[in-house]
């Protein structure tokens, strides 16, 4: 990096709390599949602290050398109903212990990858994984998961909403926070650095590097310089500083694959808060024009900021993936619990926001009461819209047993504290109960 291009990055990382969010290493597994689960277990134990090993001190060698802090060091994995097997609901449980034992063995903050792909249907695999969540994410304490429901090729897995929105219930029975660990998707990707979706798609090289970048604090102060101006500028200065914070990215990862030995993968340009002020996608949109986040106006904003961020992003790493957008988890963001407790920002208005951008309903607390099919009903209108517009959707709903709308429910750590959120009182059961599998759009007919 150039002399002035350091001192940029400082002042970035001291003024605007600029970070490098995670450098991720995805591992796949496909190679350790034995012929019993206790076995495999070994197995991926022994790949993911032979290869990780020295994933923590390289971050943090990296983060003395260049001033940059890096907040997480993560791995994925193959998502592991594929390398269950025949493993029945107990024995897949010995594989999330040994991912935990593993991430706990090497120093990350997270593995992900307790995953399965079920847009289309189940495997043996699959049910068993998805059966055994509520203990997987309560019996450990590092591991992370989701389950892809649908997907724009595919459509839409209804059997799979339905157990998905139940599975949600189950885990709330054990405890208040774990649901924080489990992402439900439509068109997951298979290079997402971030938590708690990530997991190492099949595809993939056998270990690589992604990195997923953060910077809100950075856009912000940025726009604060050009109050007054035409959207074009707002739009082209969020260009330009998309652009140095990737760059800073391209090179933390290139540095560490290096220094790995392993390939490097991607940049993942997405806009990620944390629950500082100064550090808020909600303020972004604000400094745009927005009295406060979720008044009209805010869906534009939003669509506006993330082709930005696409935009200035792609120019500045050799590789771009994951969901490279803009997140708006309502607990991890001070602007969108600001709002949310205002009454300006509702489900509704989320929902229309994820249209636009790389996520979902994420990171939102409602009444424990809330029916299963209720939370389906909502994975469901977040696949819908994905799947329509082929892009990536997600729900991570945290449903709290004996709070009522208002109540502040504190997930600690970069999770933040959310406020709980009203849901819609009428049913979906009919529409829910149906099963079976919604079609995938005309426009998915493309050979």
């Amino acid at each position: 990096m150039e002399t002035s291009q350091i001192i940029e990055t400082i002042k970035m990382v001291e003024e605007d709390n600029f970070d490098i969010r995670t450098v991720t290493m995805g591992i796949s597994l496909l190679d350790t599949v034995a012929s019993t689960p206790e076995e495999t277990a070994k197995n991926i134990y022994k790949k993911i602290t032979t290869y990780a090993k020295d994933l923590v001190a390289v971050a943090e060698q990296i983060e003395r050398e260049y001033g940059v802090p890096i907040t997480n060091k993560r791995i994925s994995v193959t998502p592991i109903s594929l390398v269950a097997g025949s493993a029945n609901e107990e024995e897949i449980l010995l594989l999330a212990h040994a991912m935990d034992d593993a991430a706990k063995e090497v120093g990350v903050d997270f593995i992900g990858g307790y995953s399965a792909l079920v847009q289309k249907g189940f495997s043996h695999g699959d049910l068993a994984l998805i059966h055994s969540l509520p203990r997987a994410l309560t019996e450990t304490d590092l591991v992370m998961s989701s389950v892809n429901i649908g997907s724009s090729k595919a459509g839409m897995n209804l059997d799979a909403v339905k157990l998905m929105g139940e599975t949600v219930k189950k885990i709330t029975d054990l405890s208040d926070t774990a649901n924080a660990k489990m992402v439900i998707f439509a068109n997951a990707v298979e290079d997402n650095p971030f938590m708690a979706g990530a997991f190492h798609g099949v595809t993939e090289p056998d270990v690589v590097i992604n990195v997923g970048v953060s910077g809100p604090g950075v856009v912000k102060r940025a726009l604060d310089k050009v109050k007054g101006e035409s959207i074009t500028t707002v739009a082209e200065t969020i260009k330009k500083t998309a652009f140095k914070i990737t760059r800073v990215g391209q090179l933390v990862g290139s540095l560490a694959a290096e220094r790995l030995g392993v390939q490097f993968g991607i940049v993942d340009l997405s806009l990620a808060p944390t629950p500082a002020r100064g550090d808020s996608v909600a303020e972004v949109l604000e400094a745009i024009g927005l009295e406060q986040v979720g008044a009209h106006g805010t869906t534009a904003c939003l669509m506006m900021l993330n082709d930005a961020v696409k935009k200035g992003g792609v120019m500045a790493a050799q590789g771009v993936g994951g969901l490279s957008g803009a997140f708006i988890p309502v607990s991890e963001d001070a602007g969108m619990i600001d709002a949310v407790k205002a009454g300006t920002l509702s489900l509704a208005k989320l929902e229309a926001m994820t249209s636009v951008c790389s996520v979902g309903l994420d990171m939102i607390a409602i009444p424990g009461e809330t029916p299963a099919t209720t939370i389906s009903g909502m994975i469901a209108d977040e696949a819908a819209i994905g799947i329509q517009n082929n892009k990536t959707t997600a729900v991570r709903i945290l449903p709290t047993n004996g709070a009522k709308v208002g109540d502040m429910i504190d997930y600690g750590g970069l999770l933040g504290t959310a406020p709980v959120m009203p849901v819609v009182d009428k049913s979906s059961a009919e529409f829910i109960n149906r099963g079976g599998h919604v079609p995938a759009p005309i426009h998915s007919f493309k050979n």
